[in-house]
């Protein structure tokens, strides 16, 4: 049976990339902080979490978030954000599912809530720039983030297609219910088992069934 999905929509930090979480640890080491202190300051330090927000949006500049959160740390904010994600890598087995599903005709578009993109643009430094997919649709240029219902619809919008016709991955699970409202299949990734992400999109791609 030929698969019903036309479409693959995938996040990019810690599903097209290596984890999240392993990289944030090794920059911790790098610049000689405390375990956790780059996360508190992201996600839980009020300025950090805020300024993150925004730069999400597009309301505030990769410079500002370099600033503030080199602030929170009391390291050297020079070119903050490419240092901290230094150690991401592809994430090969997803990767090579994407582009097996384009080869055979399946659109493929990448959804990220936007890390800034000037002065460091960390999806052409990974080598999944604009000509990578068949849509991109960042955070910061759509000024609305995921989990928020109406990044979900643009990347449909984007792609031409229904909710049904398309499988979307990501690795934070409270991103999954707006994309599934919208008819859309979804998959859970974990980043310690890429391949069973890969297999499951090879097998829904393939049947339509998995």
């Amino acid at each position: 049976m030929l698969s019903s999905y036309r479409g693959l929509i995938l996040d990019f930090g810690g599903v097209l990339t290596t984890c999240m979480r392993l990289n944030g640890q090794a920059f911790e080491r790098s610049e000689g902080l405390e375990p956790g202190a780059y996360f508190h300051a992201l996600g839980e330090h009020p300025e950090g979490s805020a300024v993150y927000a925004r730069l999400e949006v597009g309301e505030a500049t990769q410079k500002e978030w370099n600033e503030v959160i080199g602030g929170i740390l009391r390291i050297d904010p020079t070119d903050l954000m490419r240092r901290a994600l230094a150690r991401l890598r592809p994430e090969r087995a997803v990767v090579a599912a994407a582009d097996r599903a384009r080869a055979a005709g399946v659109k493929v578009a990448l959804l990220s809530n936007s890390f800034g993109l000037d002065p460091y643009n960390p999806y052409e430094a990974l080598g999944m720039g604009e000509d990578a997919f068949d849509a991109v649709i960042l955070s910061e240029r759509e000024g609305v983030r995921k989990p928020s219902d109406p990044i979900y619809r643009r990347a449909l919008d984007a792609l031409g297609l229904t909710g049904p016709e398309c499988v979307f991955v990501d690795d934070h699970a409270r991103n999954l219910p707006p994309a599934e409202r919208l008819g859309i299949r979804t998959i859970h990734h974990t980043a310690d088992d890429p391949g069973a992400t890969a297999a499951r999109l090879d097998a829904l791609l393939a049947s339509g069934a998995a």
